[in-house]
């Protein structure tokens, strides 16, 4: 096995100012993000050390779960296939596609051949994993990516680059050439304009697609849920607008209970992103039923195995509890230096996840032959850990992987060491044993260490460790840690990086609908939990004006009329609604002369909906799937007003999914603020697929 290869992507990596300028960026956002969104949740440590119980209880019993999950899955109208490989997930995508009896109707419909399809992708870290889009179109099929940064990487012929952010490689100056090159829009590298331009395009594909795809963030035993976490709104897209809805799955991504899955809803967005919610959680639990009038009428899902029923029966078996968060990427020193497609397979592959948490998973699932060198890219500072929101042991496991024969069953915790290996050791626990010869030896080698610094990249160092290919060797201080000032010390205090103040994650944020900036959006994460107003209803209008949403109390008398009176200061004359909108009343809405119209049209610019519950601690509103309720009236246009009783807010997550309106809708969506993304230069940007504005009404 040779690692050259993998060298060769690192020296070009850290000599790619770009590249350099772009990571910087991401980690030091990216981190701040999450430390301020996991300082409004005091029991995180709590919350984590159980949704390690819950993934460890998941995986030890896997195919119990599985079955149970499957089992009422298929009791809901959806259909489950399992996938052994990689060839056998393409084969049943293609399959499905060619025998859906929806999709033949679409097509004689529009008197078109069935030979040639078009799919919508949303993100999807299996798909990458199985190299689905390659496959399909290699059958000719037109495959789209609609998250805006895997939208851009598959114009430029590339893989992400990130698990979270696809594109964090690129700055806006390379997406405007591209999307010059591309799409044949003007050159700009404003990041709104360029955001619009693809909402342009890929609103096309939403509507028209044959196939929707998309991932599986978590799949609920208890219920048969299939739960979706994203921001854009490409996820709500390609599971409403498309007839055919197929989501992939990996075996491992299962939850026992819906208060299993708010546990992990109420980590992995603070871990990934820095929210308190995603703005989009959807929650599907079975095709269209007969009164609605959107949803896809045909949902599969398909259930991946691809090594992983070989890494949970592995030393690496901890890696299954991975939730896909990205926070041991951004992490990582050498993350942050390399980027994601410095890792390299020795066949010049690309490992479809990089950083820590890839550097096992990769090897683990598709060969150790191939991938093991990447866990020799780890300072092993255990940063990955401490990130990790359901704290999963990286180092160990890198170091397993490094030992080789990770395949071991994981009670045979035993290693070969070689000969200069042992006697290395054991002068080590002698050395360390004793507190006077530790610190002799110390000082003796930092003496040596200090010297030999300055000359370690054109010395023997580089060629026997490749520790000069990517940085100097470190001068040690001069005064060991342990002969430094003790607490209670003038001279000591915290580190700077704990103040208060020092936590900042707030970032540019542009609104393509206002043209304006501002740094208020990024504050809802950061929101103490200090400011708990006195009711629900003081609490949920805080968090989603901290969202960037509208939140206006009014009486029922005066709600039209108010609802009137904005879509006018739009200048709008017609909107998409709900058959019934609470405390609406639809003869005055006649007389303001705006047009309440019930069927999809995708060029109307407001969509007014009602409710079935509203989240406080999160500023979310909850909506459910129903007759006279389609999902896309809050999807579709650039506005999205709401009307919301005040009774319907409830405090937590945990109460929301537990209603009855939750549990038994065909398909329920978790709102939280305007659509958004920060996939070009981790700018925010509000307004993506979904509505641009959000307007909540609050009757009270």
């Amino acid at each position: 096995m040779t690692a050259e290869l993998f060298r060769n992507h690192i020296r070009l990596s850290i000599a790619d100012t770009t590249l350099q300028a772009a990571l910087d960026a991401n980690a030091e956002r990216r981190g701040r993000g999450r430390a301020a969104a996991f300082a409004s949740l005091p029991d995180w440590r709590e919350r984590r050390q159980r949704a390690h119980a819950v993934r460890a209880q998941v995986i030890s019993h896997l195919d119990e779960f599985l079955a149970a999950f499957s089992a009422k899955v298929v009791e809901n109208g959806m259909t489950v296939h399992r996938a052994k490989d990689a060839a056998q997930a393409v084969q049943l995508v293609l399959q499905i596609a060619q025998a859906s009896p929806h999709l033949a109707l679409k097509r004689s419909e529009e008197s078109q051949g069935a030979a040639n399809k078009l799919f919508a992708k949303s993100k999807s870290m299996v798909s990458e994993e199985i190299e689905l889009n390659r496959a399909l179109e290699a059958r000719g099929h037109r495959v789209v990516e609609t998250d805006l940064g895997e939208y851009i990487v598959q114009l430029r012929g590339e893989k992400p680059a990130h698990i979270i952010t696809p594109a964090v490689h690129l700055q806006r100056r390379q997406v405007g050439e591209l999307f010059q090159s591309k799409l044949g829009v003007p050159y700009t590298d404003d990041i709104p304009t360029l955001t619009a331009a693809a909402r342009k395009v890929l609103r096309e594909v939403f509507l028209t697609a044959d196939v929707g795809i998309s991932g599986v963030n978590f799949g609920v035993a208890e219920t048969g849920t299939i739960c979706i976490v994203t921001n854009e709104g490409n996820g709500r897209m390609v599971t409403t607008v498309p007839p055919l809805h197929i989501a992939l799955m990996g075996m491992e991504r299962i939850v026992p209970t819906l208060d299993d899955l708010a546990l992990m809803l109420s980590l992995l967005p603070r871990s990934a992103t820095g929210q308190k919610l995603s703005v989009y959680t959807q929650l599907i639990h079975s095709p269209r039923r007969p009164a609605e009038t959107d949803g896809a009428s045909e949902r599969h899902l398909i259930i991946v195995d691809n090594g992983r029923s070989r890494l949970r029966d592995s030393r690496l078996q901890e890696a299954l509890y991975c939730i896909r968060c990205g926070a041991c990427l951004n992490a990582c020193p050498v993350f942050r230096e390399i980027g994601g497609h410095a890792y390299v397979g020795s066949d010049g592959s690309l490992a479809p996840y990089p950083g820590p948490i890839g550097s096992v998973v990769s090897p683990g699932l598709l060969g150790l032959p191939n991938f093991g060198q990447l866990a020799q890219a780890s300072s092993l500072c255990g940063a990955c850990q401490d990130a990790c929101p359901v704290g999963i042991d990286l180092p160990r496991l890198l170091t397993r992987v490094r030992a080789g024969d990770p395949d071991r069953a994981p009670q045979q915790e035993g290693t070969a060491l070689s000969f200069v290996s042992r006697i290395g050791l054991q002068a080590y626990g002698a050395i360390a044993s004793s507190t006077r010869l530790f610190a002799a030896a110390q000082r003796l080698g930092g003496i040596g260490a200090r010297a030999v610094s300055p000359f370690a990249k054109w010395m023997w160092l580089p060629a026997v460790t490749g520790w000069g290919y990517s940085k100097d060797f470190p001068r040690p201080a001069l005064k060991a840690f342990r002969a430094r000032p003790r607490d209670g010390d003038a001279s000591v205090g915290p580190h700077p990086d704990m103040h208060d103040d020092a936590i900042k994650p707030w970032t540019r944020i542009v609104n393509p609908h206002a043209g304006t900036a501002s740094t208020a959006l990024e504050r809802a994460a950061a929101a103490p939990e200090s400011v708990i107003a006195a009711s629900p209803v003081d609490r949920f209008v805080h968090e989603l004006e901290l969202l960037g949403g509208h939140a206006y109390r009014t009486e029922s008398a005066d709600l039209t009329q108010r609802v009137l009176g904005l879509l006018h200061e739009r200048r709008i004359d017609a909107t998409l609604a709900w058959d019934d909108v609470p405390e609406i009343n639809k003869a005055q809405f006649k007389a303001g002369g705006v047009k309440l119209v019930h069927a999809a049209d995708p060029a109307l610019r407001a969509g007014l909906t009602g409710a079935a519950l509203a989240i406080a601690e999160t500023g979310t509103l909850v909506l459910t799937s129903g007759k006279g309720r389609p999902l896309s009236t809050s999807l579709l246009p650039e506005i999205h007003v709401v009307i919301l009783r005040a009774s319907q807010i409830v405090w937590s997550l945990e109460e929301a999914l537990q209603t009855k309106e939750v549990r038994e809708a065909s398909a329920v969506v978790l709102v939280s603020g305007p659509s958004r993304t920060a996939d070009i230069e981790m700018t925010l940007t509000i307004g993506v697929h979904g509505p641009r504005e959000l307007v909540a009404y609050i009757v009270e």
